[in-house]
């Protein structure tokens, strides 16, 4: 599976999901560190990756609406 970490989760994380087959992207790996909400979206979708985040404001249904993109896990 195509994955993108945000910031807010663990750098062990990352190879972790990798030594389980995944193919791994972090936010902080390609210096989208502290930028916009918007923007970390946007390069998930692009990259067609599930974007993992403890961001709560990543999971308001109304603005991502479940079966529009990729995929989202904000718990």
């Amino acid at each position: 599976m195509n994955l993108k970490l945000d910031e807010n989760l663990p750098r062990f994380l990352c190879a972790a999901l990798t030594g389980l087959g995944h193919d791994v992207h972090s936010v902080s790996e390609e210096q989208l560190t502290g930028r916009p909400d918007a923007d970390i979206w946007n390069a998930a979708q692009r990259e067609g990756r599930f974007l993992i985040t403890q961001d709560l404001d990543f999971s308001d249904t109304r603005k991502f609406v479940p079966g529009s993109h990729h995929g989202i896990s904000s718990d």
